[in-house]
């Protein structure tokens, strides 16, 4: 993994904060040539270190933690990767052999769960954890590298990290052919987009603002957080008494080392994914850390890879 320079580390973090910034915008907040952050940031898009993407949010998330045959569990993982309704896919250690996040319809939650998982190649057994709110979707991950009043300058009304399971709306066939674009290509110009879809710029624009005003489309910034130095990755599976579990995913959610954390029905409370340099800080996450403190225990299972990340396949491993 090629570790991202200083430029480029402030690139990926303004995308983290508005996936949609004008170069021009950018390289005014960072104080450098817009041809240059124009160049070193078309470069990491086109490169595949960095992508812009749209996903369709559902009333109904769901992780599975999958325990698979022995020699099986790369095949599962790709298996699972292909599916259209998994937004991340990981292979773990721990009890769990795999982790995937699935974004499905209420109606077909027992249809995913008892008829469709089961058939995955290599499954011997898995454990459902139904998502009941989110504090922090990857999208909402932050990792300190601007300073305070470029964040600001950076920040977008258009993609805030709400946490909202939103019901889904009807929406027009142009609405779904201008979501379908965002998700392939979130920085996709409105020209663009008007012309994929077949109106004009101006209505490109104001029905694009509304789909990720009120939450019909999630823009994300995908990245592997080892490009920032962060080489440890793991799955925090977290028990709290119920009048614990807000205030432990709140303080979770304040931490730039927290990329994902979520309030499950089951034998956990809440499932974090945290990023850190080293094992010893994770150590030192786990054991001296605010949250910690109100939490009744903690299993961990450390991520060997990442097959999907906010619904964009990863490269094979090498």
């Amino acid at each position: 993994m090629v570790l991202f320079d200083p430029l480029e580390r402030q690139i990926v973090a303004a995308l983290q904060l508005d996936p949609r910034c004008p170069w021009r915008k950018m390289a005014a907040v960072l104080g450098e040539a817009e041809r240059t952050v124009a160049r070193r940031g078309s470069q990491l898009l086109e490169s595949g270190a960095v992508a812009v993407v749209g996903i369709r949010p559902r009333p109904a998330v769901v992780l599975v933690q999958m325990r698979c045959m022995p020699g099986t569990v790369r095949a599962a993982a790709q298996a699972l990767s292909q599916r259209n309704d998994t937004t991340f896919v990981y292979t773990t250690t721990g009890t769990g052999d795999c982790v995937a996040e699935i974004l499905t319809e209420p109606s077909r939650m027992g249809t995913v769960l008892s008829d469709e998982l089961p058939s995955t190649i290599g499954l011997r057994d898995s454990t459902s954890y139904p998502v009941l709110r989110y504090f922090r979707t990857i999208r909402g991950w932050r990792p300190e590298i601007l300073t305070a009043d470029r964040v600001e300058a950076f920040r977008s009304a258009l993609t805030p990290d709400s946490g909202v399971l939103v019901p889904r709306q009807e929406l027009s066939r142009q609405d779904n052919e201008l979501i379908d674009a965002l998700c392939a290509d979130g920085r996709m110009s409105f020209e663009a987009l008007g012309r994929r879809v077949g109106v004009s710029e101006a209505t490109a624009r104001r029905r694009s603002e509304w789909l990720l005003t009120n939450n019909q489309v999630h823009l994300r910034t995908i990245v592997e957080p080892a490009a920032f130095g962060l080489g440890v990755e793991a799955l925090l599976w977290i028990r709290a008494s119920p009048h614990q579990v807000e205030p432990v995913g709140k303080s979770l959610a304040e931490l730039p080392t927290v990329r994902y954390a979520a309030a499950i029905a089951g034998d956990y409370q809440i499932m974090a994914d945290v990023t850190v340099e080293d094992m010893s800080s994770l150590y030192r996450f786990i054991t001296d850390s605010e949250w910690a403190r109100n939490a009744a225990g903690v299993d961990v299972s450390i991520l060997l890879d990442a097959r999907k990340r906010g619904g964009r396949l990863m490269r094979s491993p090498s």
